[in-house]
């Protein structure tokens, strides 16, 4: 029977895998990465230009670049526009003292809770919940967490944060929660 055989092989080929994502660090010590899920390059030593205009910049780290890395950045939501996954720079500074957190405390472990307005099936918004979660969790992996730290749980729209049938309650509901 090769069934065996096939299976090892494929056990062997995920090993390597994971080693191989698990040494690379995605970006230098000071949280420049050089590349990042949607193509587009970020740090200052680029120039490229993402969806939203301003990667590149460095006047958004503000006060999350000073954070501290022993201790848990104290903003832990972000926010997304209605129907998308991308994380918008105004939250890179925050997803970025997230990845400095972690890198700095590898014992530290965090899910990440995707969650939706209540537009949309209930299917539809516990995959949205989820490509949001993974979007933050592909941009901390770019930024050397190890995904070992990280896991991700979606709610949809089933866990709101404010209720109301309108942008202001649905802006607030689109969200990533950051849990250690």
């Amino acid at each position: 029977m090769q069934l065996k055989p096939l299976a090892r092989s494929l056990a062997v080929a995920l090993s390597i895998v994971v080693i191989a994502g698990c040494s690379s660090t995605g970006g230098t010590q000071d949280g420049d990465s050089y590349g990042s899920q949607d193509g587009s390059s970020m740090g200052s030593s680029t120039s490229g230009v993402g969806t939203s205009g301003q990667y590149g910049s460095t006047s958004g780290s503000g006060a999350a670049g000073q954070q501290a890395d022993s201790r848990i950045p104290e903003v832990r939501t972000i926010y997304f526009d209605y129907d998308r996954d991308t994380i918008k720079s105004e939250y890179e500074s925050v997803v970025m003292a997230h990845a400095r957190y972690l890198r700095a405390n590898p014992n530290a472990r965090v899910v990440l809770h995707g969650h939706t307005d209540e537009r949309g099936t209930r299917e539809y918004n516990m995959a949205l919940g989820e490509r949001r979660a993974g979007a933050v969790q592909r941009f901390l992996n770019t930024q050397g967490v190890s995904p070992s730290q990280m896991s991700v749980v979606s709610y949809g729209e089933e866990r709101p944060a404010v209720s109301g049938q309108n942008e202001s309650a649905y802006s607030q509901n689109r969200r990533v929660v950051f849990n250690y």
